[in-house]
């Protein structure tokens, strides 16, 4: 999950010629932002079933969750790989889990207050039960490094985002769209790790 601007160059970049860098206005017109929820499969590499919107709310996580599910029909387990923003551990998606998993509401206590509802951390419990058929799991705090989605979205800023021009919401998500199409047919593949551990 993660929000990228539509910022768009007040005046034209200035072409690189003998002896001179490009040079790029620093002024720009800003468009607004679109909140981006980002799949990276890690067999594959590729990115699927992205969803954007003006907000990032725990409807809107939900939403992206049960289309993800909902766009493969033949799993019969998920394993799903989360940050810790408070929408990845909320209420419905308790709620949404529950219901998959034919528990009663009634068991799940009140938000705040008991039961599995209780705190963000007895949520993120009930959402990792291995016997779910979705399973979610939480990179640990500042180790966003290991999260395969942000060296992802660490292409999107170097390929597209840094040198882009985007005239408009629509225009941002149609090439971020685009980009991803031309990533996933020419780009992608599983990430191996190479750090060995030894400083």
């Amino acid at each position: 999950m993660t929000g990228v601007q539509a910022l768009e160059r007040k005046y034209p970049d200035l072409p690189m010629q003998p002896g001179h860098v490009l040079r790029r206005e620093s002024e720009y017109i800003r468009h607004g932002t679109l909140s981006w929820f980002i799949n990276f499969d890690v067999v594959t590499g590729q990115v699927i079933e992205p969803s954007w919107g003006p907000t990032r709310t725990e409807e809107d996580a939900l939403a992206h969750l049960q289309r993800l599910i909902a766009s493969e029909q033949k799993a019969t387990k998920w394993h799903i790989m989360l940050d810790n923003l408070n929408i990845h551990q909320s209420e419905s998606l308790v709620r949404w889990i529950a219901e998959r998993e034919g528990i009663s509401p009634e068991t799940l206590g009140v938000k705040g207050k008991s039961g599995i509802l209780q705190s963000m951390e007895s949520r993120a419990a009930f959402l990792h039960d291995p016997t779910h058929q979705v399973v979610l799991y939480y990179t640990p705090k500042h180790a966003s490094w290991m999260n395969q989605v942000e060296i992802w979205l660490s292409i999107l800023v170097r390929k597209l985002l840094k040198r882009g021009q985007f005239t408009s919401l629509d225009d941002l998500r149609d090439q971020i769209l685009a980009f991803i199409a031309y990533y996933n047919r020419t780009m992608a593949k599983p990430i191996k790790w190479t750090y060995t551990g030894i400083a």
